[in-house]
Parts: structure tokens; sequence; C-alpha cells
């Protein structure tokens, strides 16, 4: 699995700068920056802590395809997008769909 390649494909979903990332997983920018420059795998607390900043846990991260085989099309871009969103939007997202129930 090539980690830092989806750590910036992940990154890259949500517009994220290198920066941003780091923020969000209160992590230093050198430590971000050090991961890509250097090409080096990110130890266990830092990939947790991305992860955390990403809204998944590692195990969902290290998942090569964790979702179920039978899902339709547009219920894997439902999940895909929901990935992709902040806290803060998914819990907005969330309270939409319960009314809309």
């Amino acid at each position: 699995m090539d980690i830092l390649g989806k750590i910036r494909r992940l990154q890259e979903e949500r517009g994220w700068s290198e920066n941003h990332l780091a923020e969000q997983a209160h992590l230093s920018q050198s430590t971000i920056n050090s991961l890509y420059r250097k090409g080096n795998v990110p130890t266990i607390p830092t990939l947790e802590a991305i992860c955390r900043a990403f809204g998944m846990t590692v195990s969902q991260f290290l998942a090569e395809d964790s979702l179920p085989s039978d899902l339709t099309g547009e219920q894997r871009e439902l999940l895909s997008c929901w990935d992709a969103l902040a806290p803060e939007k998914r819990k907005a997202l969330l309270a939409l769909i319960k009314v809309l129930c």
C-alpha cells in the first residue's frame, strides 16, 4: 500500500494543504513536510493523528476496499463523498438526512 499516496489523495479530496493537514492533525508542519520530502512512512502515532484529522480510524485507512460489495454505485459515491467531509459538515448532512426521512 502506498501510504503517502493515500494521505495525499485524501488531502486533495478535501482541498487541504500540507499546513492545513498539520493543523488538523495537531502535528508540526515540518513533520508533514518531512514525510513527503523524504518519502518516509509515518510512525503509528503520526498515522493515528492524520487519520483522526481525516475522521477515520487507522484500520479504515489501511483497508483497501472496506465497502461491502453489494453497494450500488450511488451508495458507493455517497460514502466516498461522506469520507471527504469535515466532521462539522458530516453532522449537518446527517441532520438534513434525518429531516428528509
